[in-house]
């Protein structure tokens, strides 16, 4: 008996730091790269007409209209490109023109 006490204490001596290596691991890495990609789908979720954007390979545009998947931005006076929602990276609103 004295030998399956001595080693089941072992095992719980052993299995905290386990757990405690699993939620550091939880917090510092899992849980803020499930916070950026919610927040990545929520500004994909919010683009609407004429908000100015940055796709992921750095293309400048407008967004003209918005569809399930894909935008379509206007580059310059008579180009128009359609993207994927994925691409976009950053959405710059238009200011207003009250706004310094």
């Amino acid at each position: 008996m004295p030998t399956e006490q001595a080693a089941n204490s072992v095992f719980f001596s052993n299995l905290i730091p386990m757990l405690l290596v699993c939620l550091v691991f939880y917090f510092v890495l899992i849980k803020p790269e499930k916070q950026k990609k919610k927040d990545k789908e929520s500004m994909r979720d919010s683009i609407k007409k004429s908000d100015k954007i940055v796709t992921a390979g750095g293309i400048h545009g407008t967004v003209v209209m918005v569809k399930d998947k894909t935008v379509i931005l206007r580059l310059d006076d008579n180009v128009r490109v359609e993207f994927d929602k994925e691409a976009i990276s950053t959405i710059t609103k238009a200011k207003n023109k009250t706004e310094s």
